[in-house]
């Protein structure tokens, strides 16, 4: 299956011009100077390390802006003297060890693909009962134009031996103190060698931002941020996963849905992976006042693996009274592998009631977003109905 798109991809890069060009020093300025255009501003979750989450109303548009793209960070950026120069280390079970610059990197084949990226804690706000962890709502998500190589270039530069399974994963962003785990993770052999996985250089047409992963991270398309390592410093091959804590303990999640309180032992959970399908209302925003008469509600709606939204439902509900029935929504955007698709409907709104906004979304693998996400202890892949409260008057 070919994901570049590359009709699409160069369309897209004339609509949406708005999108690129954006910061590299973002880390360096204070959070009143980081949009320039005088809009919404990311909200800040942590600034030590950066953990900045995009508003909702960005999400009008197709291509999320650079400097309002959320930053998750475990440790924080290198400093500027391990970012240049730069090189990536490939060894382990391969034929040949490389260590490949910039420069290389540019001389291999470019492939640009569109696809949303999204914290797989995403969400976490909306568990109940609570669960430790930063309190995202709903913006640690967005979707941009990732460019760079296919890592399958890359490993057959260095030929893979035969038996390998894994291709472990190491960033230049060290843990602050000695007995902090490293931030390491893995991805199997199939999915190094997709299409779609990249080690990206530029983010919506312009050189990759350091807070982003600049100048390299890697991008999986249709999986959980958890695997989007950046600052790629390091690519091993080898039989065996990424040994350390947050590959083998870290980012784990039931397999099957568990009440709180039960400790689950290692054959009952699994790694997060694929991200699983979800919808955000982006118009009205929440404690909106709206005229009555006719109204569009926005939002977008995306899913994992290569699978497509095929399907956004929304309900008004009144507060005080019997739910509405759901309504199917229209497309903006053509159904693409790892892209979120946006979608409107519209209602005629008369007299003055509260109102409760919920969207569902439907994939090609028939998933459907449920009312309320199962619980899991560490608040990963919330997906139930998103909801929206506000007032018609």
């Amino acid at each position: 299956m070919k994901n570049t798109h590359p009709d699409l991809v160069r369309r897209d890069f004339l609509a949406t011009a708005l999108a690129a060009g954006f910061t590299t020093s973002f880390a360096s300025r204070p959070a009143s100077a980081q949009n320039p255009r005088k809009g919404p501003e990311l909200i800040v979750r942590n600034r030590r390390p950066l953990d900045f989450e995009t508003p909702v109303e960005v999400f009008e548009s197709l291509y999320t802006p650079n400097d309002l793209f959320f930053v998750r960070s475990h440790f924080g950026a290198p400093g500027v003297g391990l970012i240049d120069p730069w090189a990536i280390s490939i060894d382990g079970g391969v034929k040949n060890k490389l260590s490949l610059t910039l420069g290389d990197l540019a001389k291999l084949p470019q492939v640009s693909i569109p696809a949303v990226l999204q914290c797989s804690g995403n969400g976490r706000a909306l568990f109940s009962p609570t669960v430790p962890g930063l309190p995202w709502l709903k913006g640690a998500v967005g979707n941009a134009i990732w460019t760079g190589v296919r890592l399958a270039d890359v490993l057959k530069q260095a030929g893979v031996e035969p038996g390998m399974a894994h291709v472990q994963l190491k960033g230049a962003d060290g843990p602050p103190m000695p007995k902090t785990p490293a931030f390491h993770r893995s991805i199997p052999i199939d999915r190094a060698l997709a299409e779609s996985t990249l080690l990206a250089t530029q983010m919506n047409g312009a050189p990759l931002p350091v807070e982003h992963g600049g100048p390299v991270r890697l991008v999986v398309p249709g999986w959980a941020g958890n695997h989007w390592i950046k600052w790629l410093r390091s690519i091993t091959v080898a039989k065996e996963e990424s040994p350390g804590f947050y590959m083998q303990t870290g980012y784990k999640m039931p397999i099957k849905p568990t009440p709180p309180g039960v400790d689950l032992k290692p054959s009952e959970v699994k790694s997060v992976t694929e991200m699983n399908v979800k919808s955000l209302i982006s118009s009205p925003l929440a404690g909106s006042r709206i005229k009555p008469g006719r109204v569009e509600i926005h939002g977008v709606a995306w899913t994992g693996g290569d699978a497509t939204v095929t399907r956004v439902e929304v309900s008004l509900g009144v507060v005080s009274g019997a739910e509405a029935a759901w309504s199917e929504a229209s497309f903006v955007d053509p159904a693409r592998p790892f892209t979120w698709r946006r979608w409107r409907v519209a209602f005629d709104l008369q007299g003055a009631t509260s109102l409760v906004i919920r969207s569902r979304a439907t994939d090609s693998r028939g998933e459907i977003q449920p009312e309320v996400s199962p619980w899991n202890k560490s608040g990963y892949l919330w997906n139930g109905y998103d909801q929206v409260a506000c007032e018609v008057r």
